[in-house]
């Protein structure tokens, strides 16, 4: 504008040419911002509901298995967003329905998963309690996938009862009580007609191989996590490959 001004003052420009101009110019940035739009419009989205397995606790953020699964929709060239993470390490079910309440969301997404419950098993609430919020949040994340089933999913809870932090606990219960969890989870998936992926066996290979638990022994490390995208990947893919 100054390089106008400028010129202007110099008399190079007409103010019958002006007026062109400045249409020109609006009409640039008319196009730029219906462009932008469009981009965003092409551009698919992701949102990951969870605890601290979502959020990826104790490992590097591209190693968590929601952004793992975006990077491998994106070497496909689809078009994906980095994905939108609800979750906190902790969370129990009640608490990341209020998380969802305070966040920022968008009205709907392409993709939506939900993983939650370890910690009303590892705090000792009652499966009842379970049962009844996670319904709840599923209907949520069906809402947020614009009523489409078919583009929500639920991964089971993993048996943190095999790993070094749970040395001296009674394992056995542990295992039982998220199985326990897990069908509650599964039961009501198939009533709603979600997609249900059961890692819990993955989790599990964690007793005889310690380079899938993360430095704080407690929680997966990437590998595994790795290990739970090659589950899930093949079902999304078909979602969003033609």
């Amino acid at each position: 504008m100054k390089t106008l001004y400028l010129l202007l003052s110099l008399g190079l420009f007409s103010c019958e040419n002006e007026p062109v101009r400045t249409i020109q110019q609006n009409e640039d940035t008319r196009d730029s911002n219906i462009n932008q739009d469009q981009n965003e419009m092409d551009t698919l989205t992701y949102l990951a509901l969870g605890d601290s397995y979502t959020i990826g606790e104790s490992v590097d953020v591209s190693e968590r298995w929601p952004v793992q699964l975006v990077m491998q929709l994106k070497d496909l060239e689809i078009p994906m967003s980095d994905p939108q993470i609800i979750a906190t390490t902790g969370w129990t079910t009640d608490e990341l329905l209020k998380g969802i309440e305070a966040a920022d969301t968008k009205e709907s997404y392409d993709l939506v998963s939900l993983l939650i419950g370890v910690n009303n098993q590892y705090r000792g609430y009652p499966i009842e309690q379970q049962k009844e919020e996670f319904e709840v949040l599923l209907k949520k994340a069906i809402q947020f996938a614009n009523m489409d089933t078919a583009r929500v999913f639920v991964v089971s809870i993993p048996d943190w009862g095999v790993t070094p932090f749970a040395e001296g606990r009674d394992q056995e219960k542990i295992a039982t009580e998220i199985d326990a969890y897990n069908q509650v989870n599964q039961t009501i998936c198939e009533n709603y007609g979600v997609k249900y992926f059961d890692i819990t066996p993955i989790s599990r290979k964690a007793a005889q191989d310690e380079s899938l638990v993360a430095l704080d022994g407690l929680h997966p490390s990437g590998k595994m996590y790795t290990e739970w995208v090659e589950l899930i990947f093949p079902w999304v893919e078909e979602i969003f490959v033609e």
